[in-house]
């Protein structure tokens, strides 16, 4: 997708991430996305038709006017939560925003795995919403009353410790498996990256059963009570974990990297979730590329496109120039992008 900044590319690929559990690409609130031409209250939707493996998906979204939250539905029927997306639709997104990831706020990093677990584990956004809605009922029953009802409290944290237990195993899953595919990889474009999961259940899953690992976060949380109300919030919990990132030639916390290698690197670990999941599933995940190739060297350029090709994965990618997209010549299908309006082009680095 090409044209000028402003044009729209962006809210295309934010679209299709509609079609995934979770907030899309922009992690805008919902009715934000509605058109700014709108009059009065106005809702949206997405449809799609996906063609997997296994045989054609009809999926769709929507938010109604009014409502807080999007309604999903697969094959014509309702489903119970966006969770059942994760099962057919997996998609993995890069954003300019994530170039800083590595030296950003370690919510951004656990964002970001948590977005690459969806696809092994279409569940754990499911429990995800669980514990985030737990602690933060807890959390407002510790700072708004003197003496919060005990057993209230203990219904709260054994959500708290049954669904933070398995977000924690889920994430600790991947980053072993994304460090085993690192470790296959031979020296390229994308260097290879040591990734570990830093946090106290983590830790404990190490060395100890998660069912261990479970009691023992529920006893910790029953603990720290006045510690968190204190805090205005729970002070342990995969809540505060993060990812941790070395490029592993180096040596190097990526963070420390410089700009182009962190960007190699981030798409590298991409690229390795993709195998992992083509692998897995059959199939890779949905690729979106927003003004990923314009800040790459050429030669990193042209090795994304053909992993993307070798994967056999079906990537939307944004630029302003297509002449970036040159390389693919008639491999991708060419569309120009402006004022809202998509326009077929012959082919890539044509006008």
């Amino acid at each position: 997708l090409t044209g000028p900044n402003g044009a729209g590319k962006t809210n295309l690929l934010e679209a299709v991430s509609f079609l995934s559990p979770g907030r899309g690409l922009r992690r805008a609130p919902l009715p934000e996305v509605t058109r700014r031409q709108a009059t009065g209250s106005a809702g949206w939707a997405v449809a799609a038709r996906l063609l997997t493996p296994t045989g054609e998906i009809q999926l769709g979204t929507q938010l109604e006017p009014g409502e807080g939250r999007r309604a999903v539905v697969i094959d014509g029927r309702p489903a119970q939560s966006q969770t059942a997306l994760g099962a057919r639709a997996p998609m993995v997104w890069l954003t300019p925003q994530m170039d800083r990831l590595f030296g950003d706020a370690a919510s951004q990093r656990r964002r970001f795995l948590d977005r690459l677990v969806f696809g092994f584990h279409p569940d754990h956004a499911g429990q995800l919403g669980a514990y985030e809605r737990a602690m933060r009922e807890r959390n407002r029953l510790l700072k708004d009353s003197s003496r919060p009802d005990p057993a209230w409290l203990a219904a709260l944290e054994d959500t708290l410790a049954t669904s933070g237990t398995a977000v924690a195993a889920a994430r600790r899953e991947l980053v072993a498996r994304l460090r085993g595919a690192e470790s296959l990889m031979t020296e390229g474009p994308f260097p290879r990256a040591d990734l570990a999961i830093d946090g106290r259940i983590e830790a404990w899953l190490e060395d100890r059963p998660a069912v261990d690992a479970e009691e023992a976060f529920r006893n910790l949380l029953c603990d720290n009570r006045r510690i968190d109300a204190a805090a205005g919030a729970a002070t342990e919990g995969p809540h505060r974990s993060d990812l941790s990132v070395h490029h592993r030639t180096k040596a190097m916390p990526a963070a420390q990297c410089s700009t182009g290698e962190q960007k190699a690197l981030l798409i590298g670990i991409v690229l390795a979730n993709a195998r992992l999941l083509a692998g897995e599933r059959g199939a890779p995940p949905l690729l979106l590329l927003d003004e990923v190739a314009a800040h790459l060297d050429e030669a990193r350029r042209a090795a994304l496109y053909e992993e993307i090709l070798a994967l056999g994965a079906q990537a939307w990618m944004t630029g302003t120039d297509p002449a970036l997209f040159a390389p693919l010549g008639d491999r991708a299908h060419h569309l120009g992008v402006d004022d809202a309006r998509v326009t077929a082009r012959d082919a890539v680095g044509n006008g």
